[in-house]
């Protein structure tokens, strides 16, 4: 891995997918690039709560599910489960990616991360958490309701 080969991928190469993220009250994207036997993926985010000793800090993950519907109750529900092509559990699931840190309600990060390529996760969900990943409990880390969701969409070049 080389930081400047994975900065002159943003500057210069065009994302591989996307996702524009959503919620109540709460707006962002994700961009996917491919690079080496992994992805780049950067998310921002916008409007995102912050309470109690949480303050700032998200669960984050990439979900099976291929929509961001549900009920009333829990509008993405259809978001499904955590993505995982290795049959592992949580943390150590596909989809199971580093919290989202925001400040007054704004969060932007990037990451590498080589448990998939962009086009295994074409067609499928991003969900921002209400509250942060703790790692280990059991079936996805107790990071509280979904509160934004994206559906990740190829980016045709």
């Amino acid at each position: 891995m080389n930081t400047f080969e994975i900065i002159n991928i943003l500057y210069n190469d065009a994302p591989k997918a996307y996702a524009i993220i959503k919620g109540n009250g709460v707006e962002g994207m994700l961009l996917v690039y491919s690079y080496d036997k992994g992805s780049v993926l950067v998310v921002e985010a916008q409007g995102l709560p912050d309470t109690d000793c949480n303050q700032g800090v998200h669960g984050l993950h990439i979900h099976e599910g291929t929509t961001c519907t549900g009920t009333k109750e829990n509008p993405f529900s259809d978001a499904g489960s955590h993505f995982s092509i290795n049959d592992c559990t949580h943390p150590y699931h596909s989809g199971d990616l580093p919290p989202l840190f925001s400040m007054n309600g704004q969060a932007w990060m990037s990451v590498y991360i080589q448990k998939f390529v962009p086009e295994q996760i074409i067609g499928r969900t991003i969900i921002i958490h209400e509250k942060a990943d703790d790692f280990t409990t059991q079936p996805s880390g107790n990071a509280g309701k979904m509160i934004a969701c994206g559906e990740i969409i190829e980016l045709y070049q």
